[in-house]
């Protein structure tokens, strides 16, 4: 038998099989399948929007009297006095990002060397123990992080840290102003600390996972032309996982800028503002929507929706500056390739 008439007989294998292979004419049990998780992913999608539209539009109803009463003076006056109904949000707006700029500065190299140390450095017998000591610490509520501030970490900062630095620099132009305010541990860096020490666990966790996502054979090429742990880090493995990372910065950021139980009892909850030090008892959006809320009037709620309104935007900015910032990144890589 020819080779032609052999290959004549051939069927297709859509025939042999009885199924055609356009997904667009699929039938039977498939095409619904196909069709009812296409709905369903459209369905979150649409909800997730749903509900975050609905949040910006409850927070603009309830502090519609409050914007109509003070418009954008309220961003920058710093009187807070629900007696007299003069209400300024400067004072837990500058406490929120200060403290949150704070935790940042502390946890970002803190969490670059627990996830360097665990995918570079760590032997094989510690690298899983501590890498789940360091996801229990995620675990801890946020409660016992306050007290534990309050009780145990306070009055530590007080004597061996606060004290002295007022004492070495209390007295120098300018940088003395920094570290004014009675010695009792509490204040906005003591709650940078706090918070540093709550979002380290979910920066060092995702600053891991994105670090082991990176191709063994480019570290290993960088590692046999000479290079250092340190050069191939900044040079092979950053560049690599840069949106991995930044993504885990922000999720830090926005865990330390929610967060509302261990700073309302660190920070001091004073709405007073005590300028630039950073030992004087402050407050922030969080501590002053869980001290005062349950107990508002009417105007005072809506100053309060205004302070919440305040901090999504701020997020939102956030989050904004860090999606133009992977963008340069990505722009600048391109030009420099």
């Amino acid at each position: 038998m020819s080779v032609t008439s052999s290959s004549a007989n051939l069927k297709p294998a859509s025939r042999v099989l009885g199924a055609r292979v356009e997904p667009g004419q699929r039938r039977g049990p498939g095409r619904l399948g196909d069709a009812l998780f296409g709905a369903a992913a459209w369905l979150a999608a649409f909800i997730t929007l749903l509900a975050l539209a609905g949040i910006i539009v409850s927070l603009f109803i309830g502090a519609w009297p409050a914007i109509q009463a003070f418009g954008l003076k309220f961003l920058v006056t710093s009187r807070w006095n629900p007696v007299d109904h003069v209400f300024g949000g400067f004072t837990m707006i500058y406490g929120t990002v200060l403290s949150s700029f704070i935790a940042l500065l502390i946890a970002v190299p803190v969490s670059f060397g627990i996830a360097l140390f665990l995918t570079e450095l760590s032997p094989r017998w510690l690298r899983r123990p501590l890498a789940t000591a360091i996801e229990l610490l995620a675990a801890i509520p946020s409660i016992v992080f306050g007290m534990w501030g309050l009780l145990v970490f306070s009055p530590l900062f007080s004597s061996y840290v606060q004290t002295p630095l007022q004492n070495w620099f209390g007295e120098v132009p300018l940088l003395g102003a920094l570290f004014q305010g009675p010695p009792v541990g509490i204040g906005l860096l003591a709650a940078g600390i706090i918070l540093a020490i709550m979002i380290i666990p979910f920066i060092a966790s995702v600053m891991r996972d994105v670090f082991e996502t990176t191709p063994p054979m480019l570290k290993e090429s960088a590692y046999g032309v000479g290079c250092t742990t340190w050069e191939v880090m900044r040079n092979v493995v950053l560049p690599y996982t840069k949106t991995g990372v930044i993504g885990g910065i922000m999720l830090g950021l926005g865990r330390a800028m929610g967060e509302t139980m261990a700073v309302t009892f660190i920070v001091g909850n004073t709405s007073h503002f005590n300028g630039a030090s950073l030992f004087e008892a402050a407050n922030t959006i969080t501590s002053v929507l869980a001290n005062e809320f349950a107990e508002a009037s009417t105007e005072h709620q809506a100053a309060l929706f205004y302070l919440g309104l305040v901090l999504f935007f701020i997020t939102f900015l956030v989050l904004g500056l860090s999606k133009l910032l992977l963008r340069r990144l990505g722009r600048f890589e391109g030009s420099r390739t």
